[in-house]
C-alpha cells in the first residue's frame, strides 16, 4: 500500500473520530426523561355499541288510484298535513271508443231484459189473481170432495164396502194436498218473477253506472267517486312523485299502480339500523338507545330497542343484523324522514366509579398492574383489579384511589 493511501485513511479515521465524539457529547447534554403522572378520577363508564341507519316513519303508505287515466288536478303538495278522506287528486278518465260502445250495448241489453222481466211479472200477477195456475188442482179437489160426500151415505147404508169408501176418502185427501201445494207453488212462482225483475233492474243500473263512469269518472248512484283519490290516513305528505297531466294506472291484481302521493304519520317515528354480529348477542329488546342525527348537531334523541332481526345479512365481508327502535316523541325539533343517524345502544354502565385511562394500565399475561409514584421520578408496580371499559376509560375496582399518582404510559 503506497504512502498516499495511508494518509487518506488516516484523515477519514480522524473525521469519524471527531464526529462520534461530538455525537456522544450531545447525547450526554440531553435532559433526563421526565415521566408524567395522573390521578384516577370519579366518572361514569358506559359500554355501548353503535348501530348505523336512518329515521323512518312507522306508518308510510303510497296512495294509488282506483281508475286509470290522466291526473286532472292535484290538491296537495309535499309537506302538507292531510286528514283521512281528504282529496288528493282528481283523475280524468280517457276510455277508448270501443269501451264506450260496449258499455252502451250492455245498457241496451240490460234495458230489454228488464222490460221483458216486468212483462212476465205482470202476466204472472194476472194468473195468480185469477188463480188460473191452481184451477186444475182446485177442480180435482172439489170433484173428489163431492164423490167422498156421496159415497159416505152409501157406506152408511151398506151399499159399498169399507175398503171402497177408504179408497175414495184417500183420493180426496190427496186431491186436497195437491190443491194446497199448487197454491204454495203459485205464490213462490210470483215471488221468483218479482225477484227476477229486481235482478234485471240492478243489472240495468249497473250497466248505466258503468257507462257513466267511463264517460265522467263517477256514477250518480255511487257513494264513492272513483276518479277522486283520497288520503287513507292522517299524516304528512312526504312526496308527490307525479304532476298534473301525468298518466296513471289503477291498482289491481295485475299491477301495483301508479303512486300519486306518499303519506306518513310523522308523529310515530322509528330508527332502523344495523349492528355487527359481534355485538348482536349482547342486545335485548327494551334496551335504551341514544340517537345522534347527522343533520342536527349537538342534539341527542332517546329511543327504545323493539326489534332484533333473527337473520343476518353479509355486507362487505361482515354479517350485519337489522335492529329497530321506537323514537320517543319530541316537540322541540322536527325530525325528517330519511335522516341518517347513529344509535348508541348501551350494553352496560357503571356510575360514579374510580377510573383510569386505559392506556395507563399494563396487561401482561394474566396480570394487570399500574406504575405508582413512590418518589421523585420513582415508580413501583402495583397489581390492580379492573372492571368495565369504554375503550378510553377503565373502571378500577381496587388498588388505587383518587389520591394515587399513576405513571402515564408513553405510547410507542
Amino acid at each position: 500500500m503506497n504512502k498516499g493511501c495511508l494518509i487518506a485513511l488516516a484523515v477519514i479515521f480522524g473525521f469519524l473520530s471527531i464526529g462520534l465524539g461530538y455525537y456522544f457529547y450531545q447525547q450526554s447534554k440531553k435532559d433526563p426523561v421526565v415521566y408524567e403522572v395522573e390521578k384516577p378520577s370519579i366518572a361514569n363508564i358506559i359500554n355501548k355499541t353503535v348501530a348505523t341507519g336512518s329515521i323512518k316513519p312507522r306508518q308510510e303508505v303510497q296512495i294509488k288510484p282506483q281508475v286509470s287515466g290522466v291526473v286532472d288536478e292535484l290538491y296537495i303538495d309535499a309537506g302538507e298535513l292531510v286528514k283521512k278522506g281528504q282529496k288528493i287528486a282528481k283523475i280524468q278518465l280517457i276510455p277508448s271508443q270501443v269501451s264506450i260502445n260496449n258499455a252502451q250495448n250492455q245498457v241496451e241489453i240490460a234495458k230489454i231484459r228488464y222490460e221483458e222481466a216486468r212483462r212476465e211479472l205482470t202476466r204472472q200477477k194476472d194468473v195468480f189473481s185469477k188463480k188460473l195456475d191452481v184451477e186444475s188442482a182446485r177442480s180435482n179437489y172439489e170433484n173428489a170432495k163431492k164423490e167422498e160426500e156421496r159415497n159416505v151415505r152409501l157406506f152408511e147404508q151398506g151399499v159399498i164396502s169399507e175398503q171402497d169408501y177408504n179408497r175414495l176418502k184417500r183420493d180426496m185427501e190427496i186431491a186436497k194436498a195437491n190443491y194446497d201445494n199448487a197454491e204454495i207453488v203459485a205464490g213462490n212462482t210470483l215471488k221468483q218473477f218479482e225477484a227476477d225483475v229486481d235482478i234485471r233492474k240492478q243489472e240495468m243500473n249497473a250497466a248505466i253506472n258503468n257507462l257513466q263512469l267511463l264517460r265522467e269518472g263517477a256514477s250518480k248512484n255511487s257513494k264513492q267517486i272513483n276518479n277522486i283519490v283520497v288520503s287513507t290516513l292522517d299524516g304528512m305528505v312526504l312526496e308527490v312523485p307525479i304532476e298534473e297531466g301525468s298518466s296513471v294506472i289503477e291498482r289491481n291484481n295485475f299491477n301495483e299502480g301508479t303512486s300519486i302521493a306518499i303519506i306518513a304519520d310523522m308523529q310515530s317515528l322509528i330508527f332502523e339500523g344495523k349492528v355487527d354480529e359481534s355485538d348482536v348477542g349482547k342486545l335485548k329488546e327494551g334496551m335504551p338507545i341514544e340517537l345522534t342525527v347527522g343533520a342536527i348537531e349537538d342534539e341527542k334523541f332517546d329511543a327504545n330497542l323493539e326489534f332484533i332481526s333473527p337473520q343476518g345479512k353479509e355486507e362487505e365481508g361482515t354479517v350485519k343484523f337489522e335492529v329497530r327502535a321506537a323514537i320517543q316523541p319530541t316537540t322541540d325539533i322536527f325530525l325528517r324522514a330519511g335522516y341518517s343517524a347513529n344509535g348508541d345502544i348501551i350494553l352496560d354502565r357503571r356510575d360514579s366509579v374510580v377510573t383510569l385511562k386505559e392506556r395507563d394500565v399494563i396487561f401482561k399475561n394474566d396480570s394487570t398492574y399500574i406504575e405508582v409514584q413512590v418518589g421523585d421520578q420513582e415508580f413501583e408496580k402495583r397489581m390492580v383489579e379492573v372492571g368495565l371499559s369504554d375503550g378510553i376509560q377503565i373502571e378500577v375496582l381496587n388498588g388505587v384511589d383518587t389520591t394515587t399518582q399513576v405513571k402515564v404510559q408513553k405510547q410507542i
